[in-house]
């Protein structure tokens, strides 16, 4: 894959898909980190006077209904607000209107194209990747630059088919993520632990299956470690965990296989019978592993923690990391958010900005989309 910095992009019109997938409550984006992680690259183009077209997805719209509650304008406004200078909305993302607004607009300038994902109403054009789709997008532009990591793991027209019509190179957030994610699945330091947390076990099994041959550890929580637990026929009440014979089974031959590398908790903070955060003696014990090992990878939390009193569990775990993890990565939205909410946003080495995305390079060493770049 080509890299940014070894494109010349001076002067040209620059494709850029972004990942501006954000929160929006009330018209208002409620966590702006996709826009700050993406500010390198584009401002990166605006010193080589490149003008910048950045199209993204929001949300999903399977009916005309989904295209006004997943508009781009107020991300545009967003973006503007961060960056102080102006961001041109266009109101749509394709059509002669469309290109006729992108003719008027300079080199130096931003604009950002509606939601790539209102051609999926009604034929998902964007996401069955229609080059008719992906020609009129690369038709705007003298280069592609794809840097939107969160949605490489789905070959659309904006995330892959653009790439067939165009230069194309990754930007500086992709580069970053591989960078920093190759150092878990190219000979990584050893101790190498993996957490894995989280609600259901079943969309993580393929990176399980990955990461155990690798790993020298496997600490669980959440309904992952009652997953496990089940499997080994231990009493865990209502809690959440598969039913799936055929995963519990695979989650006890990895125990059989494995039966060093995977540590499982021994206490809980229940209600009623339902775990819902892990004890401090489990944290403790996790402890000791992280205290020894050279890199750390962490998805998922230990418990419930979007809950006041199902905290604390969550809290000491990243409280241990913090003070004992020599290099730690944290991948995974929901875990990312929660790092932030309990103010460890700055004492990891580094955190994905993919969900899906992460996990499945970590599994696969590869990404749908970035097969394209190549």
């Amino acid at each position: 894959m080509q890299k940014l910095s070894e494109l010349d992009v001076t002067n040209k019109t620059v494709i850029l898909r972004s990942d501006f997938n954000v929160p929006i409550k009330d018209g208002q984006v409620t966590d702006s980190s996709k826009l700050l992680a993406s500010l390198p690259t584009i401002n990166y183009l605006l010193e080589k006077n490149c003008l910048v077209i950045i199209l993204s997805h929001l949300g999903r719209v399977k009916t005309a209904e989904d295209m006004p509650h997943n508009s781009l304008k107020p991300v545009a406004q967003a973006l503007a607000n961060i960056m102080r200078r102006p961001v041109k909305f266009v109101s749509h993302c394709y059509g002669e209107e469309v290109k006729k607004i992108v003719k008027e607009c300079h080199n130096g300038e931003i604009v950002v194209l509606e939601n790539t994902r209102w051609l999926d109403y009604p034929n998902k054009l964007e996401s069955k990747n229609n080059a008719k789709l992906a020609q009129f997008w690369a038709s705007l532009g003298d280069i592609y630059v794809n840097d939107a990591f969160a949605s490489c793991h789905r070959a659309h027209a904006s995330t892959a088919g653009i790439a067939k019509y165009l230069p194309h190179a990754i930007g500086l957030l992709v580069e970053k993520e591989i960078t920093n994610l190759n150092d878990l699945i190219q000979n990584p330091p050893h101790p190498f632990t993996v957490f894995m947390g989280g609600a259901k076990v079943d969309d993580k099994l393929p990176i399980i299956a990955s990461l155990l041959p690798k790993c020298d550890y496997l600490l669980v929580g959440g309904g992952i470690a009652n997953s496990f637990l089940r499997a080994m026929n231990q009493d865990i009440g209502g809690s959440l965990a598969t039913e799936d014979p055929g995963i519990l089974a695979k989650l006890k031959s990895f125990l059989t296989t494995y039966p060093e590398k995977i540590i499982l908790p021994e206490d809980f903070i229940k209600d009623g019978d339902i775990i819902y955060d892990l004890g401090l003696n489990t944290i403790n014990k996790y402890q000791q592993y992280i205290a020894k090992s050279a890199i750390i990878f962490v998805n998922g939390t230990v418990g419930k923690f979007e809950e006041e009193k199902f905290q604390t569990g969550t809290i000491n775990f990243f409280t241990s990391l913090a003070k004992y993890g020599k290099r730690v990565i944290i991948g995974g939205g929901d875990t990312v958010a929660a790092v932030k909410k309990f103010g460890f946003g700055d004492s990891f080495s580094f955190l994905s900005t993919g969900g899906g995305a992460t996990l499945e390079y970590i599994a696969n060493g590869k990404l749908e989309a970035l097969e394209w770049m190549e």
